[in-house]
Parts: C-alpha cells; sequence; structure tokens
C-alpha cells in the first residue's frame, strides 16, 4: 500500500470546506449528516486525503451557502507559465491562517471593529510583537 501525498489543490478545496463550516459554526459531524457521510470522511475532504466527487462539491458548496467557486477561489491553479511558476496562486499561508480556528476567531473580531484607526493600531500592534519575537529568536 503506498501513501501518496494529497494533490494540492484537493487539500486547498478541503481546507476551503472546513474554513467555510467553521466560519457557518457547524461541525463536521453536521455537515456529514447533511452529506449521508460519516464526520470521518468529511475530515479526509477536508485534509485532501480523500477527492470530492462533482457532485459533492455542489452539495458541499449548497450545504455551506456558498458557489462551487468558492471553494477553488485563490487556490493553486495548476496552469503553468513559461517560468514554470502558477498563474494567480496566492499565498498558501493566509488560506492555512483562515483555516485555523485561532484565524478564523481573530478575522472575525477584527472585521467587526469599525474605526479604521483602531484597526490599523492592531495592526501595527501585531507587527511590533511579531518584530520583537523575530529579534529574540536570532
Amino acid at each position: 500500500m503506498s501513501t501518496k501525498a494529497p494533490n494540492p489543490v484537493d487539500k486547498y478545496v478541503g481546507s476551503r470546506v472546513r474554513m467555510r463550516r467553521i466560519m457557518l459554526g457547524m461541525s463536521q459531524e453536521k455537515l456529514g449528516e447533511a452529506l449521508g457521510l460519516t464526520f470521518q470522511q468529511v475530515q479526509k475532504y477536508e485534509k485532501g486525503t480523500n477527492r470530492v466527487g462533482a457532485s459533492r462539491l455542489q452539495q458541499i458548496s449548497e450545504i455551506l451557502q456558498v458557489p462551487v467557486s468558492f471553494l477553488f477561489d485563490g487556490g493553486p491553479s495548476g496552469v503553468k507559465t513559461a517560468d514554470g511558476f502558477s498563474e494567480g496562486s496566492s499565498p498558501t499561508y493566509v488560506a492555512d491562517f483562515l483555516a485555523t480556528a485561532e484565524g478564523l476567531a481573530l478575522t472575525r473580531a477584527f472585521t467587526r471593529i469599525a474605526d479604521a484607526k483602531l484597526r490599523r493600531s492592531i495592526v501595527e500592534l501585531v507587527e511590533q510583537i511579531a518584530a520583537r519575537e523575530a529579534a529574540e529568536q536570532v
């Protein structure tokens, strides 16, 4: 039995499913019930271990109340340019961050702050903390 690494597109789509599910406050069990699957199968989809078929993608997007395209937005396109880089790919650290409970909680809270100056101050504070930590690690 060979263990292959998950395809980057499958991993990305899975992370988007997870992010949206968490945004809605939905458990893997609830999503699984709505799909007629176990939560373990949902876990495998979210990790990219198992591929999601077209009809299942449609079903997931309806349950999560997003267009199917949402699940692919910003992901690896597979289209190579002449220099070998994928076109239109966004940094995966953003999707990885938003797929965590902390990243999602921080994003939700931050977007509820109406005062633009206060938001900017928070960003500056976090940048200073990160710079201090980076300097301490050297």
